[in-house]
């Protein structure tokens, strides 16, 4: 038997208890600091490079904003980044309606036949990129004859648009589950015609879910290397190809660093105006109860 209390061991308990609750919230505050820390570190030293004077990434001279400003100043670079901003988005205005259209009609199909329709947009997600690059430049080969000069902006638009269009699917189907079934039913009762009923009641209605897979597919296109280069041609170069040629070259332009900060400084106004935009519409609904 012990010698102490039954009080007393028990305030030892409450007190080991305590010590541990604080080590584990201490540990869980690090291990957040240190995921946050690698996952934002190479954003960071994108942004410390693109105002740094000096082209080697090595040493840091002085604070400039030349390369913002001379970011349209080399040809090769202004046709590039052109070329990648008019290829993301229509192959992103492409995938969001006809993902959109694919995802509406899905989810009219009865459980087991969806399933079958999601199972097939899952393969093109999780095929490796390499494979759907070889996959799709031998399908526009074979089109060569017929269309000599098929491959470049063309092939580009097309091949994007593979890829980024199951994205959106999955992206759309969660927030037509969500909706209320009768909606359509109830729309085309009240005389509404067909298509009416789907760009005035169900889009609404889905609206989050077409947004978010539309900037999905937005930045997939845009960071797109590997099917891009297999299936591109006649000298039209995307971003990500041409920083592949100017490493080999040893000519990367630090111009580079800031086009693609300003690139993450868009997507994060985007991200953080459609959060305010969404809280502000939430209690706008709340004020109507």
């Amino acid at each position: 038997m012990s010698n102490y209390p039954k009080a007393t061991l028990e305030e030892y308990g409450y007190k080991d208890r305590t010590k541990l609750k604080n080590i584990f919230a201490w540990v869980r505050k690090i291990a957040v600091v240190l995921i946050v820390f690698s996952l934002y570190i190479p954003t960071t030293m994108l942004l410390i490079q693109s105002v740094n004077s000096s082209p080697n990434i090595n040493s840091f001279q002085s604070f400039t904003l030349k390369w913002y400003f001379n970011m349209f100043e080399l040809r090769s670079l202004r046709s590039a980044i052109l070329n990648t901003l008019m290829t993301s988005f229509i192959s992103t205005i492409l995938a969001t309606v006809l993902g959109t259209l694919i995802a509406v009609g899905m989810h009219a199909l009865t459980k087991k036949r969806r399933q079958q329709i999601v199972l097939l947009n899952n393969i093109p997600i999780l095929n490796a990129d390499i494979v759907s690059g070889i996959s799709l430049m031998l399908v526009f080969s074979l089109l060569l004859p017929i269309f000599p000069y098929i491959f470049g902006p063309v092939t580009l638009v097309l091949a994007h648009l593979f890829f980024t269009l199951p994205y959106v699917v999955l992206s759309v189907l969660p927030k037509l589950k969500e909706m209320d079934p009768n909606m359509m039913d109830a729309a085309l009762d009240l005389g509404v015609k067909p298509y009416k009923a789907l760009v005035k009641v169900i889009v609404p209605a889905i609206k989050a879910g077409i947004f978010s897979g539309m900037l999905l597919a937005l930045t997939m296109s845009i960071d797109d290397f590997v099917i891009s280069y297999y299936t591109t041609g006649n000298g039209f170069d995307n971003l990500s190809i041409w920083i592949y040629g100017s490493i080999g070259r040893k000519s990367l332009s630090p111009s580079v660093y800031a086009f693609s900060t300003l690139l993450t400084l868009f997507t994060l106004v985007v991200l953080v105006s459609y959060q305010i935009i969404v809280k502000k519409g939430n209690k706008k609904k709340w004020r109507r109860f």
